[in-house]
């Protein structure tokens, strides 16, 4: 009895293998003509236990048994369905879950030829191009059909004619009648996670082939299986180098998470997930689950897990959308902990990016143009394309250049990057939600000066932040207590003196979930919401009075009320959903939307930078300014500080900042020492 061949041999593995009591793969195959599908997805584990000669056959030489494998695939369908066996002719072997993967920076010369298994995030994705696999060539003279089969990097053409009498050299290549397939070129890169410390990380690209194009995406942290492949580099007319780069030729991809729709909950796992839900503290078992090691900050854990479950997203008919993402700002004192927030948050989000304001530019943060191999431009993404449908973490937000910072204004409230480079015209998604912290300027956070003298931040961006928290370092006796007591557990134990209700990955899961509900408000929680805003409205714009909220505040509570309803599963906003966001809007408001010469909440503290106590001061100083001019022509400094003492009750302190603030802000100018004029825009 002769031996059986490898085809045969996989052929018995499609047949033979069982999965408890059914056919596995028999199963798989009788649903591909349903489906259209001509790629089987083999366990290489189910492999392996089932034929160990095959499995390890296949690692060391995988061209040959992949090929084997894809006429046993074929020969098995002409028994399970002759019809779409002999429409389709072609089908493909994928194989995950090889027992041993390797990291990017492993993969060298002894790879070569082999089927191997990488994980990597991928950070440049090109467009996808035709990939010839048969050419036809036809023959000038005697117009023969010539079929060569691809294989290789470059195209193979013959050398001349192959019909018997004829040796023309001039053929023609037909490309109408030859066959493609798909193709795509990634640039896989090793994740941040399982870097060395010190080094940089190391990149390899990957073809894909066929179904397996523009399934994955920047962004995207995936297992690449495929065989390693060289390819010589060249030294232009020098010729080719000794040197060859490495690539992969992808057999298969597993997009392996961070992205909110590939997160695999189990119905175990949704079951739990439900349980906890109606739990009656299950709001703050899940404020009790962010950052445990952290201690206290109670109101900024619930506004980050606010920011984790997110709010609605809507498009309306005229085609605006408003955006469902929130972006939350903490300022605060050195040694507050703001950093190891944000560094949590990056890592429990479903999808999260980590960066620093220091090491970050415009392109690094948005969409850089780069030049491909073949001298082509594509676009590589930035940091927060990246964290789309995620959450970005952009710390020393106010140590960031000014021309570099301008770029994250249309990611804030758009959600989109537009970019206009080198012959590329293209607006990307960026549909993140951003947490961000600041230093103050002085050092230290100072109550008395209000929040843009604070913070070297311009208006533009404040504004954009839903919510902004101060964390001052204040010394308190008893939070100090518990503190250093808290802080000397992490220490000695090496973990929370609480271990957190629910841990990072079921916490993640439960957010997952919850992200998929869509909230719809109800008309109390509406009505509570308006009266809200209305209160603080009335009387606001008035001589007296000041501005203390915005349409942009009521958008920004709304989002806030759709999480908080998100945390608790339900699929309705309720009363008191509302008056727990209005609560926490307050808390914000109090720490920086406050005039401090007034004491009165002052929206335009942060929407202008400058408070209506101190705008209207500063009318006063120019309309005086420009009642002097009239008699004459230049206002002499002195002159005007005493009558703005008699006339407006100033100090002479108070009057001279507020001349120095006009003059810095371009309204009046000196024309020669000891007085003043107004400029043109002053005039206007």
């Amino acid at each position: 009895m002769s031996e059986e061949s490898p085809e045969q041999s996989f052929q018995k593995f499609l047949k033979d293998f069982k999965f408890g009591s059914k056919d596995k793969y028999r199963e798989k195959l009788s649903q591909m003509p349903s489906s259209d599908i001509r790629a089987l997805v083999v366990d290489f584990e189910d492999l392996y236990s089932f034929d160990p000669q095959f499995a390890r056959e296949l690692i060391g030489k995988p061209d040959e048994y992949l090929d084997f494998a894809n006429r046993a695939i074929w020969a098995q369908m002409k028994i399970e369905d002759p019809a779409y066996a002999e429409i389709t002719k072609r089908f493909i072997a994928r194989f995950r879950g090889l027992h041993e993967r390797i990291s990017l920076r492993e993969v060298g010369s002894q790879n070569l030829g082999r089927l191997v298994s990488v994980d990597g995030i991928i950070v440049r994705a090109a467009q996808v191009k035709p990939y010839l696999t048969q050419a036809i060539f036809e023959c000038r003279r005697c117009g023969a059909k010539i079929r060569i089969d691809q294989k290789g990097l470059f195209m193979e053409s013959p050398d001349s004619c192959t019909r018997p009498g004829c040796r023309s050299k001039f053929l023609d290549f037909k490309e109408k009648e030859s066959t493609y397939i798909n193709s795509q070129e990634m640039r896989l890169q090793e994740r941040p996670e399982d870097l060395p410390p010190g080094q940089l990380p190391r990149s390899m690209d990957a073809r894909v082939l066929e179904d397996l194009s523009d399934t994955a995406r920047p962004g995207d942290r995936i297992t690449v299986t495929g065989i390693v492949r060289a390819e010589q580099e060249f030294l232009g007319r020098r010729g080719k180098l000794r040197t060859f780069d490495l690539y992969m030729d992808a057999n298969h991809l597993q997009i392996s998470g961070k992205e909110v729709q590939v997160l695999e909950i189990s119905p175990e796992e949704e079951e739990k997930i439900l349980e906890l839900s109606k739990d009656p503290w299950i709001h703050r078992k899940l404020i009790m689950s962010i950052a445990p090691s952290i201690y206290g900050y109670d109101d900024m854990k619930e506004a980050i897990l606010y920011l984790l479950f997110g709010g609605m997203p809507k498009r309306l008919p005229d085609g605006i959308t408003i955006r469902g993402d929130i972006n939350i700002l903490l300022v605060g004192d050195p040694g507050t902990a703001k950093s190891q927030l944000l560094q949590y948050v990056s890592r429990v989000a479903p999808r999260g990016l980590y960066t620093s304001g220091r090491g970050s530019t415009a392109a690094g943060l948005t969409a850089a143009v780069v030049r491909e191999k073949t001298g082509g431009m594509i676009l590589e993404a930035g940091a927060l394309v990246l964290a789309d449908r995620g959450v970005c973490a952009i710390d020393e937000i106010d140590k960031m250049r000014p021309d570099d910072r301008v770029a994250i204004h249309e990611a804030m409230e758009q959600q989109t990057i537009s970019i206009a480079k080198g012959g590329i015209v293209a607006t990307l998604n960026a549909r993140a939600s951003i947490i961000a912290a600041a230093n103050p300027a002085l050092g230290r956070y100072d109550p008395y000066r209000n929040i843009n003298e604070n913070i070297s931040l311009p208006v533009t961006i404040l504004s954009r932040f839903d919510l902004i928290f101060v964390m001052r370092d204040v010394p308190e006796s008893e939070i100090d207590t518990k503190m250093s007591e808290h802080v000397l557990t992490l220490h000695r134990l090496h973990s929370a003196p609480e271990t957190a209700p629910l841990p990072p990955d079921l916490l993640r899961k439960y957010i997952s979930f919850a992200k998929k509900l869509d909230i719809t408000i109800s008309n109390e929680a509406a009505n509570e919401i308006k009266d809200f805003y209305l209160k603080m409205r009335a009387g606001s714009g008035s001589a007296e009075s000041p501005i203390a909220i915005t349409p942009r505040q009521l958008e920004a509570l709304i989002r806030l009320t759709e999480a908080r309803a998100r945390a608790y599963l339900r699929k309705e906003v309720t009363v008191e959903d509302a008056r727990a966001v209005i609560r926490l809007m307050s808390v914000s408001l109090q720490d920086v939307g406050i005039d401090t010469t007034t004491g009165k909440m002052d929206i335009d503290v942060i929407m202008t930078g400058k408070p209506k106590s101190l705008v209207d001061r500063m009318k006063e100083v120019l309309d005086l300014i420009t009642e002097m001019e009239q008699e004459t022509g230049m206002v002499e400094e002195s002159k005007l500080y005493e009558t703005l003492q008699e006339k407006k009750d100033m100090t002479e302190d108070q009057a001279r900042m507020l001349v120095g603030r006009l003059s810095r802000e371009g309204v009046i100018y000196s024309p020669e020492d000891g007085k003043v004029k107004r400029t043109s825009s002053g005039s206007s």
